[in-house]
């Protein structure tokens, strides 16, 4: 007796292995892009680094732009979560700060876990530069929460815009140095991070009295 195997059920196992590929892409060239850095990557070192053929590739993907971008998107989704837990816990600007510094520093040593014990020179981090939706939304949200947390200590008439930006940049580049670090320590990150932060605001906030 012949089995037929129903249409929803090929079309989950399609999409399962279409997940499979674009995820074994995606995870190759989180690597590749470590070991030597995006600049010297090419799209024949992503497919070495895979069991699949050149032309699976770019039913996927068309550049190696598009996968670090894809990479980033996909690290800003995972994070989201993270921080909406900060969101809802905080109490006030520094509890704010101290949780979100340690969300992001804690992710993005997590994220490149792997890179780090590979002692690769280079890494592919979540703090990309690249202006995505995704990205966007992020500091969008961040803006929407500081200036929450501001207003409730009287701190509402600061440039929101300039401050968000000064915590991002600063996250950005402290976690590009923090990886490069041995130990490798959120911790330490944060602390000096959310500090610098609020003595920054507390200063900010005596000259516009």
């Amino acid at each position: 007796m012949t089995t037929t195997i129903q249409p929803e059920i090929r079309m989950g196992k399609r999409a399962r292995a279409k997940e499979a590929n674009r995820r074994a892409i995606l995870d190759a060239a989180r690597l590749v892009f470590a070991r030597i850095g995006y600049e010297a990557t090419n799209i024949r070192d992503i497919i070495r680094e895979t069991n699949l053929a050149s032309g699976t590739f770019y039913n996927y993907f068309k550049s190696k732009e598009e996968v670090f971008e894809a990479i980033a998107n996909d690290s800003v989704k995972r994070f989201r979560p993270l921080l909406q837990k900060v969101r809802e816990e905080a109490k006030d600007l520094e509890s704010y700060l101290y949780a979100a510094y340690s969300a992001y520093f804690t992710f993005l040593a997590e994220e490149n876990d792997e890179a780090i014990e590979l002692g690769t020179p280079h890494m592919s981090l979540i703090g990309v530069r690249v202006d995505t939706p995704e990205m966007q939304t992020v500091s969008d949200e961040i803006a929407a929460d500081l200036e929450i947390v501001m207003d409730k200590i009287g701190l509402g008439h600061l440039d929101i815009n300039y401050i968000t930006a000064a915590a991002i940049g600063m996250a950005r580049e402290m976690g590009d140095h923090m990886l490069k670090r041995r130990p490798v320590d959120p911790n330490e990150a944060t602390s000096f991070a959310a500090k610098l932060m609020l003595a920054g605001i507390e200063e900010l906030a005596k000259s516009n009295r």
